[in-house]
């Protein structure tokens, strides 16, 4: 009797496990609220979850917040993918952009984004995320950009990135910060907007760097006639 129980507790577990599978085979990341919304009772759903990631099946990157494991995932989720949703509204920004468009030649390690909600930073079994503060009027400056198939995320453009860095950092208007920063390939910025961008902000501070950063540009320009 106790080897027919075992079984058919081996059985429950397995459909429920099934049933998860297809619900969120092509999720990169989900949300237990995906999951309360098929009628299934809350407290079974968490306690659920919580014995699937304790038995390495699922990592939760934040509470309420998972991914499949390998080898049960179809599709690896993108770290730019990854820090939208750990911190909503939150979009990709400063040297992750930067690296991401090309601008800068350095790998960048940690994801960073800006937000208008808490800063702070996240540590995840998929890597290490920063978020910084923004007052909701510089919270602009976005789009939503294709990471791979079926993944995209909420990103700078590179003219916003390179702002976003210089009205985050101490004397970040100063030559030898953006010297510094080995900015590169000048052709994907466009200057026009770089300038709009900083005019409407109305700070000084983002106006003299974006005067720097296309003198710079136009600096490569002339040398590489």
């Amino acid at each position: 009797m106790k080897v027919a129980v075992n079984y058919h507790l081996w059985y429950l577990e397995r459909m429920k496990w099934e049933n998860l599978l297809s619900t969120v085979a092509l999720e990169p990341v989900f949300s237990s609220a995906l999951l309360l919304t098929l009628d299934r009772d809350p407290a079974d759903v968490r306690k659920q979850l919580s014995r699937w990631t304790k038995a390495g099946k699922l990592i939760q990157l934040r509470r309420g917040l998972y991914t499949l494991a390998e080898p049960y995932r179809k599709r690896t989720p993108s770290p730019f993918l990854i820090a939208n949703r750990l911190r909503e509204p939150s979009y990709v920004s400063l040297q992750s952009a930067l690296a991401h468009h090309g601008l800068i030649p350095e790998y960048v390690p940690a994801v960073t984004s800006l937000t208008t909600a808490k800063p702070g930073e996240i540590t995840t079994p998929l890597g290490q995320f920063i978020y910084r503060h923004c007052k909701k009027p510089f919270f602009h400056g976005y789009r939503e950009v294709e990471l791979t198939r079926g993944q995209a995320a909420f990103m700078a453009v590179p003219e916003k990135a390179l702002l976003d860095l210089v009205h985050l950092t101490p004397s970040g208007d100063r030559l030898e910060f953006l010297d510094e920063l080995r900015l590169q390939n000048f052709e994907l910025l466009d200057l026009d907007a770089l300038q709009r961008m900083a005019q409407e902000s109305r700070s000084p501070k983002l106006v003299r760097a974006a005067e720097m950063v296309i003198g710079l540009a136009e600096g490569e320009k002339y040398e590489s006639l």
